[in-house]
């Protein structure tokens, strides 16, 4: 049995699926995977350079954030953290993470609260999601799931289940993503070649009738 504090460093144990908060097309050749905290300057720095990655690869890239809060250095990331999932279970998780961003010197429970609020959000029925921390088994997987896959400080990047290990300037993210989409369409190409059977290779539907796929 896996122990969830095993470690697979360099490679994401968990791949993104319908838990993850997440933009970009589902069919996207590029899976790019951030584990973050709301209160670490350096994510916030990268939070504007992911968001124009983000515009200038539309459609060739999704993107799924991940909470990783570093609680022993940053005593609000997880509230953050908590109050941002509290504002995903409204339809509002990606208003109420650019808001997490911006305004780093603002994350006391309460200020987040009223932020929430001035969102249209219930603000008295998320104070209530907070104080009881309805929230935090989310947040704590995702960070488990971080650990797992060998993070250790924030922000930390995957590209199709990879760690990522460049720097973070546009440029250099560009450089990544355009690269694995091309790497993706290589093997997809060899996949296919691979997976085409001949067709008098092909078994009788009498002898297999098990679904074939190319």
């Amino acid at each position: 049995m896996t122990s969830p504090l095993t470690t697979a460093s360099g490679r994401l144990t968990v791949p993104a699926d319908n838990r993850d908060h997440v933009l970009g097309p589902e069919d996207a050749p590029v899976t790019l995977v951030e584990y973050g905290d709301y209160q670490c300057p350096y994510c916030a720095s990268a939070h504007p350079i992911v968001q124009d990655l983000l515009r200038r690869r539309t459609n060739l890239m999704r993107f799924a954030y991940r909470h990783f809060p570093l609680i022993n250095v940053h005593p609000y990331a997880e509230p953050a953290a908590e109050a941002a999932e509290a504002a995903g279970a409204r339809g509002r998780f990606w208003p109420a993470h650019d808001w997490l961003f911006a305004n780093q010197d603002r994350l006391s429970p309460v200020t987040l609260i009223a932020a929430l609020a001035d969102m249209g959000l219930d603000g008295r029925a998320i104070a209530g999601e907070l104080r009881d921390h309805d929230f935090l088994d989310k947040v704590q997987s995702d960070f488990v799931s971080g650990v797992r896959s060998g993070v250790n400080g924030t922000p930390t990047f995957f590209i199709n289940g990879m760690r990522y290990q460049g720097g973070h300037s546009l440029a250099e993210l560009v450089t990544a993503v355009d690269a694995a989409a091309r790497a993706s369409d290589t093997s997809g190409a060899a996949q296919g070649r691979i997976s085409t059977t001949p067709r008098r290779a092909r078994p009788s539907p009498d002898t297999d009738t098990k679904e074939w796929s190319s």
